[in-house]
């Protein structure tokens, strides 16, 4: 029995005479996702694009489970191909679908007919369908509303196909179809959910991390590329700098005010990733913050940070409360590991009183004392780079 993946692309409909263009960015990730797992052919037909293995042995368990972290796929389904006649299409949907179906209690049959020379509509496809499965599984009954599961039989030009309930996709776009953007990558559990939300809108990630050696360990690292490499799963490889901070800390703590320090860092952070950024092509910086969440995400706050860059910064965490991040955070398995207790680089020299409210004025008059672009051409010449998978 010849057995496919049927993909679905969702908004990618909508976006008429670009749409191709789309298509071909997102089979060009499914074939990434897919590449060591063997040759595919990827065909795509009206809304749904058709993924064949060219090796029968083909693990199709483990193409399917990669194939729902790829943006732009608003569902799939692995679909058994007929022949175009009621006889290969009741034999094949019960042999096919045998499993399912027994663990069911209710079903309903779909039919999609492309092909309009198909001798039977579709609901006569339906009615004959439905019939011989219930003769053949006798412990089902119809539920046309609210079905265990719903077997669709679609009617192409050269074959049918039979499929049972759709896996849900990740949705959202392509990677690399909206640009590329530079995240603020930490150890914590806000700033991997901003990566993958921005992913998911189609953007490429690079990653900036910020390492404080000996304030902050090895391990804090390793947690940190681990974060990345579950991101990776679905935004694709994401080039990596590691820039040491640990000078720059050490400067702000002994030349500003100790009120200042988190705001003032944070925008050293800003400056040295807009550099990365621009050598990395990138248009936007991203970053997990949320408003009010701590004492340097208040509005305030937030306003000096965004003046040290000179690009936009997205914060697609800015209006949800931590549970809503900790729950998109365990759907994409990054959350038991930015619980793990090493620290980054931002809570080192925290301060005990910080600025909640803080005049722009005042944090570049208290920024003023440090050589800032020695400092800042340091760090990124010193930057350690690399490529997350």
């Amino acid at each position: 029995m010849q057995e496919i993946i049927l993909i679905k692309n969702g908004e990618l409909v909508l976006k008429g005479l670009n749409r191709n263009t789309f298509e071909d960015v997102l089979i060009k990730n499914m074939k990434k996702a897919l590449k060591d797992l063997g040759e595919f052919t990827f065909t795509k037909s009206q809304s749904t694009i058709m993924v064949k293995s060219v090796d029968e042995n083909t693990d199709l368990d483990e193409a399917v489970s990669r194939l729902t972290k790829v943006f732009g796929i608003a569902a799939l389904s692995r679909a058994a191909v007929a022949g175009k006649d009621m006889d290969s299409i009741m034999a094949i949907s019960a042999d096919y679908l045998k499993e399912e179906l027994s663990f069911a209690k209710t079903f309903k049959v779909e039919a999609k007919r492309s092909d309009k020379k198909f001798p039977l509509t579709s609901p006569e496809i339906s009615r004959e369908l439905g019939g011989f499965l219930l003769s053949k599984f006798n412990h089902l009954r119809v539920d046309v509303h609210n079905p265990d599961v719903t077997v669709t039989v679609e009617i192409r030009d050269n074959y049918a196909f039979i499929r049972g309930n759709n896996i849900k996709g990740a949705g959202g776009m392509p990677v690399s179809t909206s640009g590329r953007a530079a995240v603020l990558i930490s150890g914590g559990i806000d700033s991997p959910v901003a990566s993958y939300m921005m992913a998911k809108r189609g953007i490429e990630l690079v990653a900036v991390h910020f390492a404080s050696p000996p304030f902050t360990t090895e391990l804090a690292e390793k947690k940190v590329m681990e974060l990345l490499r579950k991101v990776a799963q679905y935004s694709g490889p994401i080039t990596t700098y590691v820039v040491p901070f640990t000078e720059i800390q050490q400067q702000i703590r002994k030349e500003c005010p100790e009120e200042y320090f988190t705001i003032i860092l944070r925008r050293y952070m800003m400056k040295i990733s807009e550099i990365i950024a621009k050598h990395q092509n990138c248009s936007a910086l991203i970053t997990g913050e949320s408003v009010g969440q701590v004492a340097s995400q208040t509005i305030y706050a937030l306003a000096c940070t965004d003046a040290a860059a000179n690009m936009p910064v997205f914060r697609p965490c800015i209006g949800m409360d931590k549970e809503e991040i900790i729950r998109i955070s365990r759907k994409i398995d990054t959350f038991e590991t930015s619980i793990q207790p090493y620290e980054d680089c931002c809570t080192v020299f925290t301060p005990k009183h910080p600025k909640t409210r803080p005049k722009l004025e005042d944090v570049i008059n208290a920024e003023s004392a440090l050589n800032s672009e020695e400092l800042i051409n340091a760090a990124v010449e010193n930057a350690r780079r690399s490529v997350i998978k």
